[in-house]
């Protein structure tokens, strides 16, 4: 039910976002060459799980500001207040390891 809920959220959040600001970074595609989404070595592509209810899903870099969604073997990376939307993307936990 929670996976359900998540797919929701985002597919409503792709969805429904209005036309962001020229000055905020958008969100870009990035093909993985040799891996699939349950391949990819984190460390190579400078990834992390978020957590595992939300399976497929990384952050992108040091930080917890981009999400990557991974289907296939195709990330698509956004802000996260954009990927989530503003009032989700805060309660998703940051492991900055």
């Amino acid at each position: 039910a929670e996976m359900k809920m998540v797919l929701v959220l985002l597919l409503s959040t792709l969805l429904g976002t209005p036309a962001m600001p020229p000055h905020r970074p958008a969100c870009h595609k990035r093909v993985l060459q040799e891996h699939s989404c349950h391949s990819l070595p984190e460390s190579k592509e400078n990834l992390r799980h978020i957590h595992d209810g939300l399976r497929d899903h990384f952050w992108e870099g040091k930080g917890c500001e981009v999400i990557c969604y991974c289907n296939l073997n195709e990330l698509l990376c956004c802000p996260k207040d954009i990927f989530f939307g503003p009032k989700v993307s805060f309660v998703i936990p940051c492991n900055s390891q």
